[in-house]
């Protein structure tokens, strides 16, 4: 891999800059493609401006002044064989002032606006010429940049490493003839440097073959690299555990309910992989409500029959309670001890938990991130399972695992997500797991009714509160998140329970907060769930992990702020006993934007959590669904999951045979696509 450092003409100090943009090697800096381009190979006139065009004009400067009113700005008029135009500066420098004294010549490209004198630009890039400059040959291509480093100093450093010696091919002929993909050579070529023929539609909207040619290769690397890390793992040794012959069948006897045929699957697949002697993988897909948790126990009781621990995580506290609670009640009348582990014990009740855990008394332990904090040792971990998985980072899924590293043996890793992972999703970010889908939720559960009310209708949202309650049911009333700010969404989580305590004085209202001390939430909580507290006003910190089968009715306000996602997961605390339930999403009208109606119109129109999930894919792009927020997994930079899906099927099916036929081409390839340092592995 060619350093930039070792190529003469790149300083120091252009290395350093290039480096703020993870820029570091020639490929690097090839594969660091314009975000846009710019039209400057023909000159237009000015009379024949249209408003709302990008265009170029070229002509003399007859006026340069420095207006202080009703702003410093500076006023430049620029005059043509066929007219005038103003050109506006709001910032600038002496030198620019200096630069455009009347009488030089100007090359001026922006956007036409009307203007207080006709049309203007404003902020426009300019440069001097003289009358026989000629214009550009190519269209100009706008990079991504950072503060100090221009597009100039980007367009000649690239202008630098365009040489054939750097744009070989990495794959065999083969692997291209069917799709009738210009060469790598070409198509960094035109995206660098594109010819004026060529549409720029086609350039912007990435369907020119030569985006279609870099976006199949940085698939066909995604692909390659996560069937590299699935080889791996097979390789890698897990301890091999039989099937239960006792506490399973104990547990099963003592439910109230009986497995559906879908987890009865989902348990038979997770069985035979945890007999395997390598780590297990897995993502549990199920829509919310759909009985994953006594999946992961029966899983968890297979290991523990066989003298393994198991860990459990979640992301928050109340669902880490919410699993611990179940979990006591199903596992200690089996003899078997659960400890439980959070950030926010007292240290007595967290050394007495450390203690268990290390000594391998307390056979499963359930907590949030606390479970692998240092001083967390396991005595034989076998199996860690991670609930809400895409919210935890891959360094802290990873921390948990190597909890368990015994003698040479990785423990196995079950994921669980009540968020639907779209197929282009699974094919591409998850194609190093094994996937199992619950697809069918337990007998009694009433389908969720979802109502849209403006909320000039509060006045009737509100006595359906009171007529639900008076009939004995529960209900939830969501407040916003309000720019993603804890302090202002407590606030109106605050004002609001005031304000339901006022209204209903006959109801006993309850709050809940994620700033709320964790013994003050759960006893809130605990208020709830015994029908003690008729209404709970809630921000999002009940998403996932609240089970009170006899709340009926769920109002979200301003629902247009919320995403899919979140919407789903809420709507999904109701609708979990028998009465029948359901959701108000209440909107704002004036605040409601485009995308607040699409996603009101999909949650309204659909209860199927995998119809949802690709509609937040089509919204949102990947990066929600993924979590890379906390992951720090790459996401793609060219390929688009939804526009290149043909795409992604094809280099499915070629990295497969790509690995058989020609290592040393993948190798390269990896090298080429991957030369940061960068997987595209979930762990």
């Amino acid at each position: 891999m060619r350093l930039l450092s070792e190529i003469k003409g790149f300083s120091p100090a252009l290395c350093s800059q290039l480096a703020k943009l993870g820029i570091q090697s020639v490929q690097a800096l090839l594969l660091h493609l314009p975000l846009r381009y710019l039209d400057e190979t023909r000159i237009t006139a000015i009379r024949d401006l249209r408003l709302g065009e990008q265009t170029q004009i070229e002509g003399v400067v007859v006026h340069n002044e420095v207006a202080y009113k009703p702003r410093k700005m500076l006023n430049v008029r620029l005059q043509d064989d066929t007219g005038l135009i103003n050109l506006r500066f709001l910032h600038f420098y002496p030198s620019q002032v200096a630069a455009m004294q009347t009488g030089q010549r100007l090359r001026v490209f922006g956007e036409v606006r009307p203007g207080f004198f006709g049309y203007e630009m404003v902020h426009p890039t300019q440069r001097k010429v003289g009358e026989d400059t000629p214009v550009n040959s190519a269209l100009t291509p706008v990079y991504p940049t950072t503060a100090g480093l221009g597009q100039s100093a980007i367009r000649k450093a690239m202008h630098q490493v365009l040489k054939a010696e750097y744009l070989d091919e990495t794959l065999p002929d083969w692997v291209y003839q069917s799709m009738q993909l210009p060469s790598f050579a070409s198509s960094l070529q035109l995206l660098h440097q594109p010819p004026p023929e060529v549409a720029l539609a086609s350039l912007e909207d990435r369907t020119h073959p030569a985006w279609q040619r870099l976006a199949y290769d940085e698939l066909l690397a995604q692909q390659l690299s996560m069937r590299q890390h699935y080889a791996r793992r097979k390789q890698s040794r897990a301890p091999a555990i039989s099937a239960s012959t006792t506490l399973v069948a104990r547990l099963l006897a003592n439910l109230p309910f009986t497995l559906t045929a879908a987890q009865q699957k989902v348990v038979a697949e997770i069985g035979h992989d945890l007999a395997q002697p390598h780590p297990m993988q897995r993502l549990l897909q199920g829509d919310v409500g759909s009985g994953k948790t006594i999946v992961a126990c029966l899983a968890a009781l297979q290991l523990i029959e066989a003298g393994w621990q198991v860990a459990m995580m979640a992301p928050t506290e109340i669902l880490a309670e919410q699993h611990y609670k179940k979990l006591c009640d199903w596992l200690q009348p089996l003899g078997i001890t659960v400890a439980w582990l959070t950030g926010s014990q007292h240290k007595k009740q967290r050394e007495q938990s450390l203690t268990l855990i290390a000594s391998g008394e307390a056979m499963l332990a359930v907590g949030t991130h606390a479970l692998f904090q240092e001083d967390v040792q396991f005595k034989q971990l076998g199996l860690a399972i991670v609930d809400e998985q895409h919210r935890f980072g891959v360094g802290q899924r990873l921390a948990l695992r190597k909890k368990g590293q015994h003698s040479q043996l990785e423990p196995h890793q079950l994921m669980m997500s009540a968020t639907p992972i779209p197929r282009t999703l699974s094919m591409s970010y998850y194609a190093d797991l094994d996937v199992s889908v619950i697809d069918a939720l337990p007998p009694g559960r009433t389908p969720i009714i979802t109502k849209l009310v403006a909320d000039d209708r509060r006045e009737e949202i509100l006595q359906r509160v009171h007529d639900a309650c008076a009939q004995g049911h529960q209900a939830y009333w969501v407040c916003p998140l309000i720019e993603e700010s804890e302090v202002l969404q407590l606030q109106t989580a605050n004002d609001t329970f005031a304000y339901m305590q006022q209204t209903f004085p006959q109801l006993k209202v309850g709050l809940v907060h994620g700033r709320m001390k964790p013994a003050e939430k759960q006893a809130v909580m605990q208020a709830f769930s015994a029908n003690e507290i008729h209404l709970l006003v809630a921000t999002t910190v009940i998403e996932v992990g609240v089970d009170v089968p006899n709340a009926s009715l769920m109002v979200i306000e301003h629902a247009e702020r919320m995403g899919l996602s979140q919407l789903h997961q809420l709507r999904g605390r109701v609708g979990r006993g028998a009465a029948k339930s359901t959701c108000i999403l209440l909107y704002s009208k004036q605040q409601c934007s485009q995308i607040g109606r699409q996603r009101l119109k999909v949650i309204f129109e659909s209860n199927d959590g995998f119809q949802i999930a690709q509609a937040d894919l089509h919204i949102r792009g990947p990066g929600e669904l993924l979590g890379t927020r906390q992951s720090g997994v790459p996401m793609l930079k060219i390929a688009d999951l939804e526009r290149d899906m043909a795409l992604l099927d094809t280099a499915k099916t070629t990295a497969d045979q790509l690995l058989q036929r020609d290592p040393a081409a993948v190798t390269a390839h990896l090298q080429r696509w991957l030369s940061q340092g960068e997987e595209w592995i979930k762990v």
